[in-house]
């Protein structure tokens, strides 16, 4: 398997749960697999989810809950 970024295509705040009061999509070391939700980024009221790209583990996150985030912007990476 090899090592993959998942990315932003959008720019806005990324959130790493659905709701304040939920827990997380992923955690670090969870697997998942391909088109499987890690988080959103709203912008304007619009929520977008970000998919894996491919099957694997969340190695880490480079974003933080809550964070702006550009288009391209690698929001986590998985092995």
């Amino acid at each position: 398997m090899s090592n993959n970024s998942i990315k932003t295509p959008i720019p806005g705040t990324f959130y790493r749960k659905p709701a304040p009061d939920k827990s997380p999509f992923k955690e670090e070391g969870d697997s998942c697999v391909e088109g499987e939700t890690i988080g959103l980024v709203e912008v304007m009221k619009n929520f977008h989810e970000i998919k894996a790209t491919e099957a694997g583990t969340i190695k880490s996150f480079l974003v933080e809950d809550n964070q702006a985030v550009v288009p391209g912007q690698i929001i986590a990476e998985m092995k």
